[in-house]
Formats: structure tokens, C-alpha cells, sequence
């Protein structure tokens, strides 16, 4: 049992791990921060730990703002992830457990995910993709999804992976500026019951795209029509007489092994480019200590394979490790609302990653969802993608981990690569609304726009003050873009763009992004704060904040907010909040308007859309609306806009 030890000013509640989990966890001395504060020998100590052909000559080169770690060094993800693991008993070990929506099923071990993977790779240089050529993935949470991002590393050709939600347009933006030959698609997905025209969607997009030698396509629904002409290939008579001989292409340590686009962005797509030797010791080594993993952990992580998230925490750190990985292509809700907790009771899920809005949402729908199944398999808990609020964190707690389950609160992004700042669970005590202290290797302040260090309780701007591992190396073809968006805030130090204070304890509580921060009178107000002051409410279960223009306070604070299940909206709830959130922050944070919705815009990961809110508040037209889970929330959304 979780033990509740003492108060905080900052927060009452401080959780430790039991006595028993402290005594099995993997880091369980507290001496392992001072141990890393020679940060060099710390990775590289780290980096011995993977597989490599050749040793690096020096373990970072850094010359602001690039950096090369262990340079010289040769080694392979796929081989890493794969050919290490089947020597002993792991061969024969769950590598992916996989439960699509339908609830069909495929169990790879390592030593069959190795067959599929060189199978795969063979087959893309049997097609003329060579070391260097950036292949584009765009499927559904299938296991051919992993094997093609394996069979990319393994020839050392980086992989773009667009988000299965994702528009033609986008697609054919993220093509275009990867120069991408060869798309790896399925005929279509399934959500929510639905069939999604992922094939479709890249026919579409490739009517503007120049040049593309061939597109693969898995057959996942069983639309016979999704291959036509030349330029169309079935996976699976690809597969059906490739050999199973692909030997790793042995890369430098800085050769790219991926390019990931940053989600949000307008106009010309941002490529985060990640190397292989850095990136691979960053999450394996984040992996393995966060999530104190064992043996015979069977490790949920509920993200895409499309985000950041997919790659470092349900790909490459996991499968390093030799994990059992459990794939899940569906949602929480489908065919009912307690689809997840059914899923950890049928597999033993050990330990569960997923995104506070999703717990959010559970939190909405009520604990008789997973009071109907047993989750006592579960043993740790990690939340990721935006700062959970305390009465989430409670909740999780509480409801999905039976308030024995430790919970690793993790702040990261695409641009880092690897987790920054969490809890190591056997040794870090852990406050609810805070990512507590950066990981042992990791330099991270708050600092001031004139990059001064802020006082306790103040809010600044976290920066990464030392080059790590993981980092991205520049933005695919456009290192004066890399330098201007991450290092032009601070000489030689890393703009992160979220807000952040630091407690008396060094504990870091964020904010939120720096652009989601409200100027209300000349007095900045992160959106995070309101919206975790309405959730406190017993009546609220989910709230977005943004900003409104103001002609008299520049900005007003608008809310948008779905109550928990169960919970009528009544005349005087709108008042009884806006006074609630005056109470617990100050009558400046009060909102101005604050409107009751069933739905929240949200994206197929979970995240909510301000952008569109914005719109609303504003009454403006509504921009792209592709990657929402469902655009009926919209709908209803636009007519509180005309009220």
C-alpha cells in the first residue's frame, strides 16, 4: 500500500511507494542522483549496456547547438531491439501481445518478431530502399506496424510515422518534405466500430506528390480494391516468400533513425530529427528505471505508435529491454467503458502508461467502470502528455491502482526524446500535480526570460541546461529552424516552451506552454492552474481554459467544461464554479464566461484542441478539424458560439 507521509505546502498530499516495492525495485538507493552528477560517465556507463559492433571514440562531442554522442560508435535499433534478446530464454519471451478492436489476437515472441522484421527489411531493400532513405509509415496500432518501423532501422532507413488520424494533407506535407519513395499503409483501420480510409487517404494525398516508387499495403479490413495498378503492393504476398536473412546494417552512433513531426504545426511540417546511439541509450536506460521494469512485466503503454510517446515507450526503450509489450489498437470505450480495465484483467497488465486526459475522462465516467474488473495484476501506474491535476492523480490512484500502485508522473517531449523529469518509484517520494525531479543525467532549471534562475514558487520557463542523450539533432533540413525555435531564447541552453515552478523541495510542478498561458490585467495566468482548480470541483470531471480578447482586461478567461456522469447541469453551477476557481486561486483568474458541454475537441491520442475552442470563443471559423476523435463535439460546441 501506497503510504501518505506528510504536507506540503504546495500540495497536502505526498505519497511514498511501500516498503515492499522499495525493497524489489530496480533503483532503490537514493544515491544514484549524486552517482550521475558526472553526468558523462553516468551515460556513458549507460550506453555499455546496449549492444554495439564498435566502441565510440568520445562520449559527446558538443559544439552549441549540436551535439554528437558517442561518436564512432557503431551499432543497430533493430538489432538492439531484436537480435540480442535470442540467446537465452527471451527468444522464446512475448515481445507483443496484441488485442485488436474486434478482439482478435497475436502473440509474436522475440524470436518471431525477429523472423517478421528481417523478412520485412529484405523485402524493402528488394525494393530499392538503401541506408538513408526515409520510408513514411501510416498505419492503425497493428503489430506490421511495429515490424515495419524494426524492418526501417534494421537497413537503416529513418522512418516518418504520420499519426493514423492524420488528413491527406498532411500526409502528402510530411511525404513531400521527408522526399519519402515508399508509403507503408493498411487498406484501413478500425475505430469505434468504424472503418478509417487510411489507403484512401494516402491516395489522396499522393496526387500531390511527385515521385513515389511503391506503396505497401497491409490487409487489415479486407478491401480487395485498396491495391491498384503498379505502384500498389499486398504486404502479405511480399512477405510470403521473403527470406528470413537481413543482417543489421551497422550505423554510426549519429546516423537518424527517425523523423517525427511535431503535431500542431502550420504551415511548412516540423521534422524532429532523432540519431540512433544517444536516442536508444536515453529510453532504454528511462525505460528500465522509471518503470522499475521486471522480468515478467507485461507493460502497457496506451499511445499511438504515431507520437513520440509510440516510439520511445512502446518501441524502442520497451523492446530494448526485452519487454512484453501489449498492443491495443482500439479506444477506452468501445464496445464499452471498461474496455482498458477488461484488457488488464485478461493479460495481467503490470503496468499501465497512459495520458491524464484519458483519466479524465474515466474520472467522468465514474469507478463502477473499473470496479467490475479485477486490476490487482497492476503493480505501477505513469501518466504522460500534459500535466495531471491533483484530483487525477487521486483518482488513478485510488480506482485503477487499488492505492498500492506508485505513480510516475512524466515530463518529456518529441524534441527530447526521453523522459526529463519524473519519480524513480523505489526511491523518489511523489507529490500529485507534480513530475518531481529530473531523471539522474538530466540538467533542468527555471528560468526567467533573461535566463536568470527564479526563486521557489515562482513561475519561469524550464530550460535543459546540459546537452542529454536523447536530444534532437536538428529539424530535417533546417538547422537555422532547429537553432532558432529550441536555442534562441538562451545561449547554449534548451527552450523547452512550457512554464514551470520549483517548490521548496526541488520538485517541479508545470504549467503548461508558454502560449497557453492567459495575460489577464498584466497578470499571466496558466491554463493548467484554472483548469485543474474546476476539476477539483466534485461536479466537473474534464475543463479547458483559453483566452478570450478582452477590450478592457486584454484577456479574459474562458472555460469549457463537461460535468462528471450522473451530474445535471443546474442554473446556478456556473456561478457556483467561477466562484470556486476565485477561491482557490483569486478573483483574477475568475473566468468570464464559462460553458457546459458534453464533449471536449479532442484528437484520436486524447488531447484537447484549444485551437478550436479558440475559434468558438472568438467566432471565428473553424480551422482543420481532421484529426478529431469525433466531430460531432464540434457541432454541438458551435452553438454555444452563437449564443
Amino acid at each position: 500500500m501506497s503510504k501518505e507521509i506528510t504536507l506540503s505546502s504546495e500540495n497536502k498530499h505526498v505519497f511514498q511507494s511501500s516498503e515492499e516495492f522499495r525493497k524489489d525495485a530496480l533503483i532503490s538507493d537514493p544515491g544514484i542522483y549524486q552517482k550521475a552528477e558526472d553526468r558523462l560517465a553516468f551515460w556513458e556507463e549507460r550506453a555499455s549496456t546496449l549492444s554495439w559492433f564498435k566502441k565510440w571514440d568520445t562520449v559527446l562531442e558538443w559544439n552549441p547547438p549540436f551535439a554528437k554522442w558517442f561518436n564512432g560508435g557503431k551499432l543497430n535499433a533493430s538489432y538492439n531491439c531484436l537480435d540480442r534478446h535470442l540467446a537465452g530464454p527471451r527468444a522464446d519471451k512475448n515481445a507483443i501481445v496484441f488485442e485488436g478492436e474486434n478482439g482478435d489476437t497475436q502473440m509474436l515472441t522475440y524470436k518471431e518478431l525477429h523472423h517478421e522484421v528481417s523478412k520485412f527489411a529484405g523485402v524493402l531493400r528488394s525494393l530499392g530502399v538503401k541506408k538513408g532513405d526515409v520510408v513514411t509509415i501510416y498505419m492503425p496500432m497493428i503489430p506490421e506496424a511495429v515490424v515495419a518501423m524494426l524492418a526501417c532501422s534494421r537497413i537503416g532507413a529513418p522512418h516518418s510515422v504520420v499519426f493514423g488520424g492524420f488528413s491527406a494533407e498532411a500526409i502528402r506535407d510530411r511525404i513531400n518534405d521527408a522526399k519519402s519513395k515508399i508509403v507503408i499503409t493498411a487498406d484501413a483501420g478500425y475505430r469505434r466500430g468504424k472503418v478509417l480510409p487510411l489507403k484512401e487517404n494516402v491516395d489522396e494525398a499522393l496526387k500531390g506528390v511527385a515521385e513515389i516508387d511503391k506503396v505497401i499495403v497491409v490487409r487489415r479490413v479486407g478491401l480487395d480494391n485498396a491495391v491498384q495498378g503498379e505502384r500498389d503492393v499486398w504486404y502479405h504476398e511480399l512477405m510470403k516468400d521473403a527470406a528470413a536473412d537481413c543482417p543489421a546494417e551497422e550505423m554510426d552512433a549519429e546516423d537518424i533513425l527517425f523523423i517525427l513531426y511535431t503535431s500542431g504545426t502550420t504551415g511548412k511540417p516540423k521534422g524532429v530529427v532523432h540519431t540512433t546511439g544517444g536516442y536508444l541509450t536515453g529510453v532504454s536506460t528511462t525505460h528500465q528505471y522509471i518503470f522499475d521494469l521486471k522480468e515478467n512485466d507485461v507493460y502497457w503503454c496506451t499511445a499511438d505508435i504515431g507520437w513520440i510517446t509510440g516510439h520511445s515507450y512502446l518501441v524502442y526503450g520497451p523492446l530494448a529491454n526485452g519487454a512484453t509489450v501489449f498492443l491495443f489498437e482500439g479506444t477506452p470505450d468501445y464496445p464499452a467503458k471498461d474496455r482498458y480495465w477488461e484488457l488488464i484483467e485478461k493479460y495481467g497488465v503490470t503496468i499501465l502508461y497512459t495520458a491524464p486526459t484519458a483519466i479524465r475522462t474515466f474520472m467522468k465516467w465514474g469507478e463502477s467502470y473499473p470496479q467490475k474488473r479485477n486490476l490487482n495484476s497492476l503493480r505501477l501506474l505513469g501518466t504522460v502528455g500534459e500535466p495531471i491535476n491533483p484530483e487525477a492523480w487521486l483518482w488513478y490512484h485510488k480506482h485503477i491502482g487499488g492505492e498500492r500502485c506508485p505513480i510516475v508522473d512524466t515530463w518529456w517531449q518529441t524534441e527530447t526524446g526521453m523522459i526529463m523529469i519524473s519519480a524513480l518509484p523505489g526511491v523518489t517520494d511523489m507529490k500529485p500535480g507534480s513530475c518531481s525531479v529530473p531523471f539522474p543525467g538530466v540538467k533542468a532549471e527555471i528560468l526567467n526570460r533573461s535566463g536568470q534562475p527564479v526563486q521557489n514558487g515562482e513561475v519561469g520557463f524550464v530550460a535543459i541546461t546540459e546537452p542529454w542523450p536523447a536530444m534532437l539533432r536538428t529539424v530535417y533540413g533546417d538547422d537555422k529552424r532547429y537553432k532558432d525555435t529550441y536555442w534562441g531564447t538562451w545561449p547554449d541552453r534548451y527552450f523547452a516552451g512550457d512554464g514551470a515552478k520549483i517548490d521548496e523541495d526541488g520538485y517541479f510542478w508545470i504549467i503548461g506552454r508558454v502560449d497557453d498561458v492567459i495575460n489577464v490585467s498584466g497578470h499571466r495566468i496558466g491554463t493548467a492552474e484554472v483548469e485543474s482548480a474546476l476539476v477539483e470541483h466534485p461536479a466537473v470531471a474534464e475543463a479547458a481554459c483559453i483566452g478570450k480578447s478582452h477590450e478592457v482586461k486584454g484577456q479574459a478567461i474562458a472555460a469549457f467544461v463537461t460535468l462528471r456522469e450522473g451530474v445535471a447541469a443546474r442554473e446556478d453551477l456556473v456561478n457556483e464554479l467561477k466562484n470556486h476557481v476565485a477561491a482557490k486561486i483569486g478573483a483574477i483568474a475568475k473566468p468570464d464566461e464559462i460553458h457546459l458541454t458534453e464533449e471536449l475537441p479532442k484528437t484520436r491520442s486524447g488531447k484537447i484542441i484549444r485551437r478550436i475552442l479558440r475559434d468558438i470563443a472568438e467566432g471565428r471559423a473553424i480551422g482543420d478539424t481532421t484529426t478529431l476523435a469525433d466531430a460531432s463535439a464540434v457541432e454541438a460546441l458551435q452553438q454555444i458560439g452563437k449564443q
